[in-house]
């Protein structure tokens, strides 16, 4: 019977032998290759942490002792450990989250998968612990690449201030974040693990001494009390002691019995100690270790013989975006390109590739990302500064004050945005038009398909007087949806037919298609409906108050926030220029939303094509005095598109 099979809770690791424990290593190994190969995944980052996951659950008793994790994709072992070891749905609708999740689990702490909180979480847990008096731990695992967030280093700042709060910071340092780690204090980390660490170097001393006569003991008492000054010189742990933060390490983060005993030893110092764990992204699977880019960070359902992926994918935004950056580069001296580690996952390899000297990557920091690009611009050059949608909300501040203050040419290239889907809450791209409205000058270009990704990057990084932002979805970009006209700076992608139209249908970004099928219900239930794509929907395009005045209802269809979104912006400008036509938002409620897939989730938010039709229907029918037009009508009728 498989070892695996009879974890349950954490508890159940205590009765193990250390033979057992490198079996079990294995079989999670086996067993998170098979699953994770059906479903897609962050498969590179667990394989790296089976070790010290179960080391974790050894010497801490979760969920007494709080176990938190950042980033949560390296969380799949705890969930194993945990009792959950279905993952035949995961990131699917009704299995497991991609990340921590409180539903799931009492061992659960932290849902939010953005990088660089835990030591802010942990730093709380354990003033509340302190307050309340009691005895529980708290122990934080971050991986090196969070490391290069500001956010983990203020908390660092706090932690160090009482030396006698017990907290136990676990840094997982595989070198990596999605990419090889970068920055001084990847070098830093570099450095610690390739030196023999003091505390070996001190073992062996004060073996030799011991046996030293006379003079052995009290000399080892001075070495040790001039510890400081030795472990500069044997391995440069200043910059945590400097803090006030006993180190540990570097620990093999492989070695379970080494992993234990220093966990161990943390656990009973009584103040906040770190733990240096060395532990290898993609560990045991060939494919992921011969995978230079990221170890298999994320992927899609692959064989899990070769790591070839089931099937192949046709061209995404994402490429897209970054084929076009090439192209930018070669024509534009000046541009210049930024990422906060996601090179790869935001499509500038190529770019990077083609020009090293132009390229930044800040690490896991946003927030300096986006001052530096305010830097860029000042010095001459136009920064463009792609960044997942989510991840930008924590750079408002410097959009705002940084870069929209001082009228910095900086382009902002959100990519997933909208309804991402699979990883969940966190990680969905659905509040950026509705914060960015807030921000004096900004313009925002969202574009429906590839052709205009092309091309409202081009005209956005001719602006030089103000942030420009261009965002797009996920996946797979569909084919071109061509314009039928113009009218003011909006591409009219449906005519009426009439000179008295119903519906003027204001289509948001990849929406295109779907609104397009939303017009075609429409007009088989006898309304017409002019669909037009603003491009750029901040600011509101002057042509919108006289183009929705020669209708009876405006409706607005965004892949964003109803709160505050482009429908909000669209009512706001009706009303300042007079116009008043009965106007309806269609786009994300202000929630949380589940994971599950993209289609899973616009179905149950009500943003699909028959959803959304049998609603105007209902409110042109309203505006009518008929309610005879019934949902059972709409619905019968198939999209003109899939």
């Amino acid at each position: 019977m498989p070892l695996l099979t009879r974890i349950t809770g954490p508890r159940d690791l205590d009765r193990l032998s250390p033979e057992q424990l490198d079996q079990l290593a294995e079989e999670i190994r086996t067993f998170l290759v098979d699953a994770v190969s059906k479903t897609g995944g962050h498969l590179g980052p667990n394989l790296g942490v089976v070790e010290l996951t179960i080391a974790l659950h050894r010497v801490f008793d979760s969920p007494k002792d709080k176990v938190l994790w950042d980033t949560g994709h390296q969380s799949y072992v705890h969930k194993l450990l945990t009792g959950r070891q279905d993952f035949s749905k995961l990131k699917m609708k009704g299995g497991l989250s991609g990340y921590p999740s409180q539903a799931e689990s009492e061992h659960d702490v932290i849902e939010n998968s953005h990088a660089s909180t835990v030591l802010g979480w942990a730093d709380g847990l354990a003033k509340a612990n302190q307050l309340r008096k009691r005895d529980d731990h708290v122990v934080a695992v971050i991986g090196d690449g969070a490391l290069t967030g500001g956010m983990a280093w203020e908390a660092l700042n706090n932690i160090a201030e009482a030396k006698d709060r017990p907290l136990v910071i676990v840094v997982n340092d595989n070198e990596r974040s999605y990419a090889p780690t970068i920055g001084g204090l990847a070098n830093h980390l570099a450095t610690l693990r390739t030196t023999d660490g003091y505390e070996r170097f001190l073992a062996r001393t004060k073996d030799i001494l011991d046996r030293t006569p006379v003079v052995g003991r009290p000399l080892y008492e001075t070495l040790h009390g001039a510890k400081k000054g030795l472990k500069d010189f044997i391995a440069p742990q200043g910059m945590f002691e400097d803090l006030g933060l006993k180190y540990v390490g570097p620990i093999d983060g492989h070695d379970i019995e080494a992993l234990e005993s220093a966990l161990a030893r943390a656990k009973r110092f009584g103040g906040p100690v770190i733990v240096h764990c060395l532990t290898e992204k993609g560990r045991g699977y060939q494919p992921a270790l011969q995978d230079e880019a990221d170890r298999f960070h994320g992927i899609g359902p692959i064989h899990p013989d070769t790591g070839l992926p089931i099937k192949a994918s046709g061209a995404d935004w994402t490429s897209v975006f970054g084929d076009e950056m090439v192209k930018l580069g070669k024509e534009r001296e000046d541009i210049v390109a930024i990422t906060a580690a996601m090179l790869q996952p935001v499509g500038l390899k190529k770019f990077a590739d083609t020009f090293p000297d132009r390229i930044y990557d800040v690490g896991i920091a946003e927030q300096h990302g986006a001052v530096s690009a305010a830097g860029l611009a000042t010095g001459g050059v136009h920064p463009v500064f792609a960044v997942y949608a989510t991840f930008l909300n924590r750079a408002f501040d410097q959009v705002l004050m940084d870069v929209a203050l001082h009228k910095c040419g900086v382009t902002f290239v959100l990519d997933r945005a909208g309804v991402t889907g699979t990883d969940g809450a966190s990680h969905n791209g659905m509040w950026d038009m509705s914060i960015l409205q807030v921000v004096p000058g900004l313009r925002l270009a969202a574009p429906r398909d590839a052709d205009q990704v092309r091309a409202q990057l081009r005209e956005a990084v001719e602006v030089e007087d103000a942030p420009t932002v261009v965002r797009f979805s996920k996946g797979a970009v569909g084919p071109a949806v061509p314009a039928v006209g113009r009218v003011g700076g909006m591409d009219v992608l449906r005519e009426p037919g009439t000179d008295t139209p119903d519906v003027l249908l204001v289509s948001v970004g990849a929406l295109a298609p779907m609104c397009l099928d939303i017009a075609s219900l429409l007009d088989k239930q006898g309304i017409t409906t002019t669909v037009v794509d603003p491009r750029w929907v901040k600011p509101v395009d002057e042509a919108m108050a006289p183009l929705a005045e020669r209708h009876r209802v405006v409706v607005t269809v965004e892949d964003n926030s109803r709160v505050g979104g482009v429908g909000s912006a669209v009512a706001q400008a009706l009303r300042d220029a007079g116009v008043d036509v009965p106007l309806r938002d269609f786009g994300i409620p202000p929630r949380f939303l589940d994971h599950a897939s993209r289609a899973e989730v616009m179905a149950e938010i009500g943003l699909t094509a028959p959803d959304i039709a049998r609603q105007v229907t209902g409110l042109v029918a309203k505006l009518d005095g008929r309610f005879d037009r019934t949902a059972a009508e709409v619905d019968s009728v198939e999209p003109a598109r899939d």
